[in-house]
């Protein structure tokens, strides 16, 4: 055995050289850190090239004319000085302001009532699991069912009196429909945080409830109403479905991108609307930023949950309010699955499924739902291994210097860059003949790739939430008995965090399913998705099958959900038996 590499040198000799030193302590631990670090600069490659560079593309194309020749700002001046053009960011900003004053104060009410009353729980979970039902749709469906009810030949086209429903009417309506849920998961869990020893203390001090509500609710939920509404307002500017399906002639940046991109070829133009519309998206990424580390710092150790107490008369206009909201959004879903299964509205009623046997098998766009399925299927299993290993390494790895805060910069950047931003940035930069990487243009591969890196930041925060949740020990442990990461990785961190594997997969099929802004400039008539399908079916007039296929989309969600519901009982019950232990 050779003992010199373990001898001290003596006295005088030379020090040991820099390289000798890295071999001797690489001998120990190098291999697995060697295989951390590339794992980890493989995802962090492929979100630079699939992320960073596309937005890089779209800047450099709003800086530079046809040629490439660099032209400043002139391509903003030229946009702001044509009124046409800048009257779409004025109708952004303002139906987008409109939706949250509307989505927002409804999305408040219903979560009260789903935390501060006494309304039975059944009804609870009942109202809330309808309450989400729009997050399983494509957001042309919402727009799809205000056509049919208020449409030149809807249903209740009297109740508006004249007003036409195509324009900023319909689009905030849909708006209204598709961001509904959003806000009212930000604000069940903002009120769900409240320290329930302030209502007690008030009780004492004999506060009147409007005072209480006043001073403590309102307070204790001001960063969740921010947050809320800053996501609202991201996601109507960006929205591109359903001001396609019912905007009629009103003019918003989602749709003015898409007019200057498809139909006018215009591609300097399209870049500075691309950049406008990362303004809003970053602006919302910040104050989001800054309310969630507020809010943490709100929780203490000796918080209480707060325990509603029985008002009848609050109580029953709560559950009332819960009942009509649902009614409504049961509407809007019940709308699409009646038009899909008629013949044709409003002239023959008569029940039929030859809507359902075109979208999926006479029309030229038949392999668009299948084509969503592979895509779905694949984004989740992939999505779901690629965010958890990148969660991972830079939560369990030592010493990565300034990887770990580059990898989660470009892990929540994606929250800032709406769809239609990324799939523009796509076709610019795999698009170009000198991209090696051009082959993956018009794939199936490239819509994988732009689904996984849309939603990349919503999995990567779950991910970490959860690995958070494990002791380090675990990874020190088996470091000092020389057990390889991987096999640590896959025997112990997987286990423990699957419930939170399996629900970012969920994530990733239930959104890739609905999702239309990614994939509307990446799509081929071989890779169209069911998404962009119901939006050509709509402009060519072919309702009935564009609702089918959009009621198809909420259904495959539907049925996924509750084979993941089932799929996670069992695979709980398998692989962490631990936890049932140490619950009895």
């Amino acid at each position: 055995m050779n003992t010199l590499a373990h001898t001290p040198p003596a006295p005088g000799a030379p020090a040991m050289t820099p390289p000798a030193a890295y071999r001797r302590t690489g001998m120990r631990w190098s291999r697995d850190e060697i295989i951390a670090r590339g794992v980890l600069l493989a995802v962090m490659a492929m979100l630079f090239v699939f992320l960073v560079a596309p937005l890089v593309t779209i800047l450099a194309h709003a800086v530079q004319d046809k040629d490439g020749r660099f032209v400043g700002l002139a391509h903003f001046i030229t946009y702001f000085q044509t009124p046409s053009l800048l009257r779409a960011v004025w109708n952004s900003v303002w139906v987008a302001a409109a939706v949250v004053a509307i989505s927002v104060p409804a999305a408040f009410v219903f979560a009260y009532a789903l935390t501060r009353s006494c309304m039975p729980a059944g009804l609870k979970a009942v109202f809330r699991l309808i309450a989400l039902i729009p997050l399983l749709a494509p957001s042309l469906l919402s727009a799809i069912s205000f056509v049919q009810w208020f449409g030149n030949q809807g249903a209740l086209k009297f109740l508006l009196g004249g007003v036409s429903i195509y324009g900023a009417p319909g689009i905030i309506l849909s708006e209204v429909y598709n961001t509904f849920p959003h806000a009212l998961m930000i604000l069940v869990t903002a009120m769900s945080l409240t320290d329930g020893r302030l209502y007690e203390a008030a009780k004492a001090l004999r506060t009147r409830p409007m005072r209480q509500f006043m001073t403590i609710t309102l307070p204790s939920c001001k960063y969740g109403l921010i947050s809320a509404s800053t996501v609202v307002f991201t996601y109507v500017v960006s929205d591109f479905g359903a001001p396609k399906v019912i905007g009629g002639n009103f003019n918003v940046l989602s749709v003015d991108v898409f007019k200057q991109v498809v139909g006018q070829h215009n591609f300097s133009i399209g870049a500075v609307v691309g950049m406008l519309l990362l303004v809003p998206s970053i602006v919302s990424f910040v104050i989001d930023y800054v309310v969630r580390r507020k809010l943490k710092a709100q929780l203490t150790a000796r918080s209480v949950p707060y325990s509603p107490k029985p008002r009848k008369v609050a109580d029953t206009l709560l559950l009332m309010f819960c009942a009509t909201v649902c009614a409504l959004l049961l509407a809007i879903i019940g709308m699409a699955v009646y038009t899909s299964l008629i013949t044709l509205w409003p002239y023959d009623l008569s029940f039929t499924l030859k809507h359902y046997r075109f979208a999926l098998l006479e029309s030229d766009m038949a392999a668009a739902y299948t084509n969503s399925l592979a895509v779905a299927a694949v984004t989740a299993v992939a999505g779901s291994f690629i965010v958890f290993v990148g969660a991972y390494l830079i939560e369990k790895t030592r010493n990565l210097g300034m990887m770990r805060p580059t990898m989660h910069m470009m892990a929540v950047l994606s929250m800032a860059v709406p769809g239609l931003v990324l799939g523009l940035g796509y076709v610019m930069f795999f698009n170009h003949p000198a991209n090696p990487l051009g082959f993956l243009y018009q794939t199936m591969t490239i819509l994988v790739v732009s689904m996984i890196v849309h939603y990349y930041t919503s999995s990567h925060l779950t991910a970490v939430t959860a690995l958070k949740q494990i002791d380090n020990e675990f990874e020190a442990v088996s470091a000092s008995l020389k057990v390889p990461f991987i096999k640590t990785f896959f025997r112990v961190t997987v286990p423990v965090c699957l419930p939170a594997i399996l629900d970012i997969g969920r994530y990733f099929f239930v959104v890739s399913m609905a999702s239309l802004s990614c994939a509307i400039f990446l799509y081929t008539p071989d890779t169209i998705l069911a998404s962009v399908a119901i939006m050509h079916m709509d402009d060519a007039g072919d309702i009935g099958p564009a609702a089918a296929l959009a009621s198809l989309i909420v259904v495959t969600s539907v049925v996924v959900c509750i084979v993941y519901s089932l799929l996670t009982r069992v695979l709980l019950t398998r692989t962490q038996a631990w936890r049932l232990l140490g619950r009895t």
